[in-house]
């Protein structure tokens, strides 16, 4: 059988959809089983759970992941669509994730025991997920129109988020992550922590941008 280069590209496509669907189906489904759990945990107060849920930057930016590729399964020539389906914003969305779980994997990894479930969840969260955005973004971005200037921008995310723990933490003396803990230790040694995974972030973007700008223009 002959595949004409309009066959290829029509294959592409539909193997790109697939793997849009599938990719958000299974990103729901990892947050709604976070969520499960960490209800059955609060005894099922909602407000709490939700409370203790969205303190989370790896619950954020799944939720940021989950609400990508749901929008580009459903409404892919809206303007949000059009706006998810951008080099940049998926290239950012992109480095975001691989944060989460390149922090997890190397500094997070077994300071809390998970079984069943939630050892599920867990993997879900901070592996399958980064995995399926890299993939994602290898085979199915256009990475043409990729800015260095880009890397800067993408910064205000996570220094908003770093901005309102710190925040939160002040006012409940709870902190999400060992860390950025001020209450253990200390502002220096917090803020010192969270001034190197703002600079993570921002090298990240830049190796990203430079691959995208070289496999652009290939």
């Amino acid at each position: 059988m002959v595949i004409t280069p309009k066959k290829a590209k029509y294959m592409l496509t539909q193997t790109k959809k697939v793997f849009i669907v599938f990719s958000a189906l299974l990103v729901w489904f990892a947050l709604i089983l976070q969520f499960k759990l960490s209800l059955a945990l609060l005894q099922g107060n909602y407000i709490a759970t939700i409370k203790l849920f969205i303190s989370f930057f790896t619950v954020t930016t799944n939720i940021l992941v989950a609400i990508c590729f749901t929008v580009l399964w459903l409404f892919p020539n809206s303007n949000i669509g059009r706006f998810f389906s951008k080099s940049a914003t998926i290239t950012a969305v992109t480095v975001y994730i691989m944060v989460v779980g390149l922090i997890y994997n190397f500094l997070l990894r077994g300071l809390v025991l998970q079984n069943g479930w939630a050892k599920v969840a867990d993997e879900l969260l901070h592996v399958v997920t980064p995995f399926l955005v890299l993939i994602f973004w290898i085979f199915y971005t256009n990475k043409s129109g990729l800015k260095y200037s880009n890397a800067l921008k993408w910064l205000i995310y996570p220094m908003v988020y770093i901005i309102f723990i710190v925040i939160r933490g002040y006012l409940i003396n709870q902190y999400p992550y060992p860390f950025i803990n001020v209450a253990e230790l200390g502002y220096p040694k917090a803020i010192l922590n969270a001034v190197f995974i703002v600079v993570l972030f921002w090298l990240l973007s830049v190796l990203f941008i430079f691959a995208g700008k070289k496999v652009s223009k290939t």
